[in-house]
């Protein structure tokens, strides 16, 4: 009997020092800085990548779609970015994979310039209308898109502009060159405290991400190639491990708490309205990196609502997300 326990406590150490198959990893993020994508930089500034063996590189890109194109044109590994991606992409045969969820809510906001608020008073007003979103075939393209579908219009009833990140967005309400927003923070808070837009549709808390989509909607996500993940589960397990230890060290920390960890170029303009932003958006987050088991299913029948071809597919929504990794890093 011991020695069955000698054998068996060398065979798990062995899997335990097991090295990571890719050392090296890329991942592609729309907007680094967008606060959705905070665990992201949590787990880099805090060193748990590092930590886990792996240099990891965050390829910073304008958009979700831009980020995706770089995981599909394989010049990263994984991306982060949002679960609609994925739903959309296995209805063409891409076979996608999610590993981790960082943000349970998609604190996606559609917002009009606020001197046209008395025009535009709601979704079906936006009918001929100019909507600026972070890039075209982004996930803040498809809030609008479901949220003109709810109303009875086309995605043609609109035109659709890309306004990239941060200060580019800022900048095309304060010219006008857009009639309304669908975007993320720290956009949203910072046009709000300058009164310049007046919000239509808010998912930044359960009640409103609920009310809107009818369930939970799984949002900011680690994913990949399944044949990634099959072909470096080591390397997944860490990266999976990294961002499940980010999401617990913000359970319970202060925003100024998390602040101190972000790199100052994402608040040197003004601290004090990026800690506002930051407390308003920490109840987004996962606590644990799990996926609901209802969120696929959400998220397909909010995307079929405008995308036909989706609505037609046979999309097998189990082989969307692994909760594989996050229960083993959970374990540990």
């Amino acid at each position: 009997m011991k020695k069955w326990f000698v054998v068996l406590a060398l065979l798990l150490g062995l899997a335990l020092a097991a090295a990571p198959e890719k050392k090296n990893v890329t991942i592609a993020v729309g907007g680094k800085s967008l606060v959705v994508y905070l665990p992201l930089t949590v787990a880099e500034q805090l060193g748990y990548f590092a930590d886990e063996g792996l240099n990891v590189k965050i390829e910073d890109f304008k958009g979700g779609s831009a980020a995706l194109k770089a995981l599909l044109g394989r010049s990263a590994d994984l991306v982060v970015g949002y679960f609609d991606h994925i739903v959309r992409l296995q209805a063409q045969g891409r076979d996608l994979e999610g590993v981790v969820l960082m943000g349970k809510y998609p604190g996606l906001v559609l917002a009009v310039r606020s001197d046209l608020a008395d025009k535009i008073k709601s979704v079906a007003d936006l009918k001929g209308h100019i909507v600026g979103v972070t890039k075209p075939g982004s996930s803040t393209n498809y809030f609008v898109f479901y949220l003109l579908a709810k109303e009875g219009l086309k995605p043609t009833d609109v035109s659709i502009v890309g306004v990239g990140g941060g200060a580019s967005t800022i900048a095309a309400v304060e010219r006008k060159q857009v009639d309304a927003i669908s975007h993320v923070e720290p956009v949203i808070t910072t046009l709000e405290k300058r009164g310049k837009i007046k919000v239509l549709a808010d998912t930044r808390n359960k009640a409103g991400a609920e009310a809107i989509f009818g369930g939970p909607y799984p949002a900011a996500t680690l994913y990949t190639h399944r044949s990634f993940v099959e072909q470096n589960p080591e390397t997944t397990q860490r990266l999976v491990n990294a961002i499940v230890r980010a999401l617990q060290w913000m359970q319970g920390k202060s925003a100024e708490e998390v602040v101190a960890v972000m790199p100052k170029a994402y608040y040197q303009s003004d601290p004090e309205l990026y800690t506002e932003i930051v407390r308003n958006s920490l109840g987004m987050f996962s606590e644990n990196g799990l996926f609901p088991e209802q969120g696929p299913k959400t998220a397909y029948k909010v995307l079929s609502m405008f995308d036909e071809k989706l609505a037609a597919a046979n999309v097998d929504l189990a082989k969307t997300y692994t909760n594989a990794f996050v229960e083993r890093a959970l374990s540990k």
